[in-house]
């Protein structure tokens, strides 16, 4: 039930009472103008009569009067001045001791801010990256390169794995998001990359649930007892790596925990491998690239540790479909995704893209983003189509796990020159390849691949160069330095130079007759020709009147 409300108490007298309280008031006031009477107290002052006008010396006392009613003012301001300046000394010691309190607070608080912008502006940092990466090589005992089956060779690394070898570490490729390619293409890349290394076909789950969050339900039918790969929480070739790389820890006879450490460029996969293999959501993985931005170490197993890395730094001298894809120069900044998307657009089939997005003919990619953007609802005020929306989604659709596209394997590739048939050998050592090759069989006929003629034909640029070392990159800025400083010497130079010329000017120009005078001493006039020749001074009229 609800509480009554109370009403407030009514002001409201009746006349008896208030009339009474009235006479009681009068009756009050007259008794105490009573007793004042009798002691003398009168309310009025005594009007000042002043000085009468007979009196003698009546300007002398008016004046007398009025200094000394002037001393008392100016004694009144000095006390007020000397109670404001009290005030201002204890507001002044107050403040100070507030601020030496507060000065450490503050610089406390400042530092804090300027470390933390530091540590964001380092993370994000090539410097930084290289140093996580190669702290992962060092760490790790097996390598796994994690490859996008889309691209394969444009996802190799040649600095990379130069590096893993000359450091005698066990190297393997590992074929992610083989369900974004044809069958037919899959299997041809895993008989291409076999020649090297070992290689793995992996398809990692993107619907990794949170610890925290409740455990993933058993997606089986009841009908044929099959997963359901309509989504993409169906993760395959998992227990194909953990059968693996147990029973290479088995057959080494190793005392502490096998680590292996996942590396390769931005997007590939890394995270979302390691989440599936796991089980739970370890890493942060996402379809923006550059999330991870250090080694994080993940128990997998009793004794196998799996590391997570930052993506490979790409070089800026590889082809701009390469950097489109690879590096991280959208996200830093150095490049719009508007410029990215037209550059894959200008290296694919245009009738394959169109009939991906279901979007008539185009001339040139512009049209095709501005008509993208229609499609899709990505409109502006005044019903503009936005391009850069419709950028930033197809960027998304091709970095991340959605798009199908896929690039033809070589047929007769030679080795690198890095590697040896002596170095692929002693690769091969400790691997057990027959069940290698069993489960990629059992991860194939397992995963649902798309139609090839939905799948775009994108032509590949090769392996990607990438920039593993930090002296690469201290040179490269000292020596923009360099440049830069040479630059600053030449203007300063150049000024220079220029300063002297107009001195020289100045010192050739001729100069007029000058009149020194000495005030003092009745002298006259010294006249003293500097210049030789007066000649120039006189005008010819002349030339000009005639």
């Amino acid at each position: 039930m609800k509480r009554p409300k109370l009403r407030k108490a009514s002001k409201r007298v009746s006349c008896a009472k208030r009339y009474k309280i009235q006479k009681k008031v009068r009756e009050h006031n007259r008794k105490l103008r009573k007793e004042a009477k009798k002691k003398g107290i009168t309310k009025r002052p005594k009007k000042d009569l002043g000085v009468p006008s007979s009196a003698p010396f009546k300007e002398e006392v008016l004046r007398e009067a009025e200094q000394r009613r002037l001393q008392i003012e100016e004694e009144k301001e000095k006390r007020k001045q000397a109670k404001k300046e009290e005030r201002a000394q204890k507001r002044k010691k107050e403040k100070e001791g507030s601020t030496k309190e507060a000065e450490p607070k503050a610089k406390k608080a400042r530092k804090d801010e300027a470390q933390r912008k530091q540590k964001a502006v380092e993370k994000n940092s090539k410097h930084y990256l290289c140093s996580e990466l190669n702290k992962v090589i060092d760490a790790s005992d097996v390598i796994i390169e994690v490859l996008d089956a889309r691209d394969p060779l444009g996802c190799r690394c040649p600095q990379l794995e130069e590096t893993v070898l000359q450091k005698n570490k066990k190297l393997i490729f590992l074929l992610n998001k083989i369900d974004l390619v044809p069958k037919d293409n899959a299997e041809k890349w895993l008989q291409c990359l076999q020649r090297e290394f070992p290689v793995l076909a992996f398809k990692a789950s993107t619907q990794i649930q949170d610890k925290t969050m409740q455990e993933k339900k058993s997606r089986i039918t009841p009908s044929n007892g099959l997963l359901d790969r309509s989504r993409g929480a169906a993760c395959f070739g998992q227990n194909c790596l953990s059968d693996l790389l147990t029973s290479f820890y088995t057959a080494s006879n190793r005392e502490g925990a096998l680590k292996v450490g996942l590396v390769g460029f931005p997007n590939v996969g890394k995270s979302s491998v390691i989440n599936s293999v796991k089980g739970v959501l370890a890493c942060n993985a996402g379809v923006k690239r550059g999330i991870t931005k250090s080694m994080q170490e993940v128990h997998i197993l009793k004794n196998i540790n799996l590391i997570d890395s930052p993506g490979v730094v790409a070089e800026d001298s590889n082809p701009a479909p390469a950097l489109a894809l690879r590096s991280l120069r959208v996200e830093e900044g150095l490049e719009s995704e508007l410029q990215a998307a037209t550059t894959l657009l200008k290296h694919c089939d245009k009738t394959q893209v169109m009939l991906q997005y279901t979007v008539p003919d185009y001339r040139n990619p512009l049209e095709f983003l501005t008509m993208f953007a229609k499609k899709r609802g990505f409109l502006q005020k005044g019903g503009v189509a936005n391009t850069e929306q419709a950028a930033s989604v197809f960027l998304a659709d091709w970095t991340g796990a959605k798009l199908s596209y896929h690039c033809k394997p070589p047929e007769k590739s030679p080795l690198p020159p890095y590697v040896s048939e002596e170095t692929v050998a002693e690769m091969k050592k400790g691997w057990d390849l027959k069940k290698i090759q069993m489960g990629n069989e059992e991860t194939l006929k397992a995963v649902k691949f798309p139609n090839p003629a939905s799948s775009i034909s994108f032509t590949s640029r090769g392996p990607t160069a990438g920039v593993l070392k930090v002296t690469e990159i201290i040179v490269t800025e000292s020596e923009q330095k360099t440049e830069e400083d040479g630059e600053d010497e030449d203007e300063e130079n150049e000024e220079m130079e220029e300063e002297v010329d107009l001195h020289e000017e100045d010192v050739k120009r001729p100069q007029k007759k000058v009149t020194i005078a000495e005030p003092p001493a009745p002298v006259q006039p010294v006249t003293v020709n500097i210049s030789s020749s007066t000649a120039d001074d006189a005008y010819d009229f002349s030339v000009d009147f005639k």
